[in-house]
């Protein structure tokens, strides 16, 4: 039966996962965050807060001169996981002070949805004190909204012309029914010069008399016919 066996054991060996965490956790100092597997990011939580605890014990007592110096054993406890000198004093010099007064919760698990290629559920652990300010809970698939402020003027849309296109150009058929009536050539015939004679001169016409001239003289004439009519008459 299992019985007081807590925690995962993700597939290793107990010394294969001690070096595992030991990786991670330094990972996670000198990053401030680390990105692996749910599962992952849970063991190492605690493995990585009970270092961050020692860490700000020994900088209280310290701080309190409860200890002459440094604390030297608990940098050495500290030591056996944390193999990277550099990342040791990051840890007791940088990390201890900023979380002095915070009783635990130094770590933030974040979940990110799942992973491709495997479906493994992935998560970002992170430090409370590195990590961006967060109010309620998140979620890595659900967006906040925008802050409302004042309208951006849209871009003007200029639409474009339509390409002209030709239309096209319908052949000229000839009728059937008109008949096609070809022109005989005509061939001029040469003309010789001729003499250019004057032309004569226009006649004048003769002039008309007055109207009443020559109703004088039709009364002449016919007095006279009748001076002679009579005198012929009285023979």
């Amino acid at each position: 039966m299992r019985h007081g066996y807590s925690g995962r054991k993700l597939k290793r060996t107990a010394s294969h996962k001690r070096a595992l965490m030991a990786n991670m956790a330094t990972s996670l100092f000198e990053h401030k965050r680390l990105v692996t597997t749910l599962a992952k990011a849970k063991e190492l939580r605690p493995f990585a807060e009970q270092l961050i605890t020692r860490a700000r014990n020994a900088h209280r007592s310290e701080k309190a001169g409860t200890i002459t110096g440094i604390d030297v054993h608990s940098r050495r406890m500290v030591g056996r996981f944390i193999k990277n000198k550099g990342v040791l004093q990051e840890l007791f010099d940088t990390i201890a002070p900023l979380v002095a007064e915070r009783d635990g919760g130094y770590t933030r698990i974040t979940k990110l949805g799942l992973r491709r290629g495997d479906a493994s559920e992935t998560a970002m652990i992170e430090l409370v004190d590195w990590s961006n300010p967060q109010d309620g809970r998140s979620s890595s698939t659900r967006r906040r909204p925008a802050a409302k402020g004042p309208a951006k003027p849209k871009p003007s849309f200029t639409p474009k012309a339509a390409p002209v296109v030709a239309a096209p150009v319908a052949e000229a058929v000839a009728s059937p029914v008109e008949d096609v009536v070809e022109e005989t050539p005509v061939a001029e015939t040469p003309v010789a010069d001729a003499p250019v004679e004057a032309a004569p001169a226009a006649e004048t016409a003769p002039e008309v008399d007055a109207p009443a001239a020559d109703a004088g003289d039709a009364s002449d004439s016919s007095a006279d016919a009748g001076a002679d009519g009579g005198s012929t008459s009285a023979d």
